[in-house]
């Protein structure tokens, strides 16, 4: 982790949307030469209405610098062979700029989205994840697939479906993790964890950190090799009177997250443990309108990030800039002087001379 002194964070990717603006697809080229042009350090796509390596591949047919970010594509529901083929050929496209984040979905999506028999998640990523880099070895080093793990068994690769070695084999793989299991099993294998937006810097710093580093020791590896990335849960506009209105709004996803049994563990650390439980009772029974209500000052102020387009990077490296290299953070660009305002705020948000390139 980073040292105590507080530091911005060194990398902005954007989500290359407003907030519950479904993406169009049919933009995405011409929309990331725009991002690579204002200074983005990456773009970073999510599984939810498009394939995400897709998006990715269009993305980078016209830019030569973004990182090429999935955050995050869904991994048990394709086999660690299609994900691993996936991935060697979107970097060998785009020149080796991919990030690989990967999630393994809560056990509803898995049973009843993807029609697939779920297991527990931790030890089935690490296992997965050996298997893909099994692949890979096969192919960049011609080593003969022997993959036997608990999940996955690999061992038949013939010519016609190898292609071969790569310029740019290391693809660095990001998890997505909020509790203690997935976080170890990011520090034993992973190069990167990625942080769900409920995660506060009190929960990150007392419960992740210590569970990445666990996983760390048990493979003998240093956890300062960990990315660690987040896109904050942040409410932000240009002035105060619209910021009330965009707040309210973040506050009602933030009574999202507290239905939701799987983050619970992010809340407790607070002491509310008892809201996620009513919040959780609430949406059973579709009583969606009460549950912001819950949502007092202090949770909200705690989970999410508050604060006008003049504030928001300054509030976002305070509360975070001593925790995490990667920020996926952007504003509507519409004119010259929100461009403007969103080149000031990747200048504030990268600036510093700790953090890693």
């Amino acid at each position: 982790m980073k040292s105590e002194t507080m530091l911005p964070m060194g990398k902005v990717d954007p989500g290359l949307r407003e907030p519950d603006t479904p993406l169009d697809v049919r933009t995405i080229a011409e929309e990331a030469v725009r991002l690579e042009n204002l200074g983005f350090h990456g773009i970073a796509v999510e599984e939810c209405k498009d394939d995400p390596y897709q998006q990715l591949t269009l993305a980078s047919v016209n830019t030569t610098t973004l990182d090429l970010a999935t955050s995050v594509a869904m991994a048990f529901p394709r086999s660690p062979t299609i994900t691993a083929m996936s991935a060697w050929t979107l970097q060998k496209m785009s020149g080796g700029r991919l990030i690989l984040g990967l999630g393994s979905q809560v056990r509803g999506h898995i049973r009843r989205r993807y029609g697939m028999e779920w297991s527990a998640p931790a030890p089935r990523m690490r296992d997965y994840i050996l298997a893909m880099r099994a692949v890979w070895r096969c192919w960049q080093d011609r080593e003969p697939l022997n993959h036997d793990g608990d999940h996955y068994k690999l061992d038949l690769m013939v010519p016609l479906f190898d292609p071969g070695p790569i310029e740019h084999p290391k693809i660095p793989i990001h998890i997505s993790a909020i509790n203690t299991n997935m976080c170890a099993v990011v520090g034993e294998v992973a190069d990167g964890i990625r942080l769900h937006p409920v995660c506060s810097p009190k929960y990150i710093e007392e419960i992740m950190v210590p569970a990445v580093a666990k996983g760390s020791a048990r493979s003998g590896r240093n956890p300062d090799e960990v990315d660690w990335c987040m896109k904050p849960l942040v409410a932000t506009a240009p002035d105060e009177t619209s910021l009330a209105e965009v707040a309210e709004s973040v506050r009602a996803r933030v009574g999202f997250y507290l239905a939701t049994p799987a983050y619970k563990a992010a809340f407790e650390v607070h002491g509310w443990g008892d809201k996620v439980d009513h919040a959780a009772s609430l949406s059973r029974e579709q009583r969606w309108d009460e549950i912001p209500q819950l949502v007092d000052d202090e949770m909200f102020h705690t989970i999410a990030t508050i604060g006008t387009y003049d504030e928001i990077a300054s509030l976002l490296n305070t509360r975070f800039g001593n925790l995490i290299d990667r920020i996926e953070f952007s504003i509507p660009v519409n004119n010259s002087d929100d461009e403007s305002k969103m080149r000031s705020m990747i200048s504030e948000l990268s600036e510093s001379d700790g953090l890693r390139p």
